[in-house]
């Protein structure tokens, strides 16, 4: 008996030295406005995570450090800039980046516009630029 007595008081003061430790969970009302707050704030950093490492990547590409070499920017002073930039801004750039035209401008468009153009005058008689057209007047 005063074994079992021994054991049991043993084992009761290692079982509860393991739980002194813990700490009770207090459960409360969490507002949706605060999840959602929270929610949002997380996936805009995200999202300018991401859009950073894009920035970041455009910089990187040969055509484009050498247009700035040319323009007389350092790509490493280019780089702190864009890791200095706030999330906001750098959602900006990105977007503005995915905005620009690929090339500097529509020349092939412009030619083919005046080209309809003159050959469209010179069917209705107006104009007489293309021998192979023939006036409708």
């Amino acid at each position: 008996m005063r074994l079992n007595r021994k054991a049991t008081i043993w084992l009761t003061a290692i079982a509860l030295s393991h739980t002194a430790g813990l700490q009770a969970a207090h459960a409360g009302m969490v507002a949706t406005e605060a999840v959602a707050t929270q929610a949002a704030q997380t996936e805009a950093h995200a999202d300018a995570s991401v859009r950073r490492a894009s920035v970041l990547a455009t910089l990187s590409r040969a055509d484009v450090a050498e247009a700035l070499r040319a323009k007389g920017v350092d790509l490493d002073a280019a780089r702190a800039r864009v890791d200095a930039l706030s999330d906001a801004e750098v959602v900006a750039l990105a977007d503005q980046i995915d905005r620009a035209p690929a090339g500097a401008s529509d020349f092939i468009g412009v030619v083919v516009f005046i080209f309809l153009l003159l050959l469209i005058t010179d069917i209705l008689g107006f104009t007489k630029v293309f021998p192979f057209t023939r006036s409708i007047r």
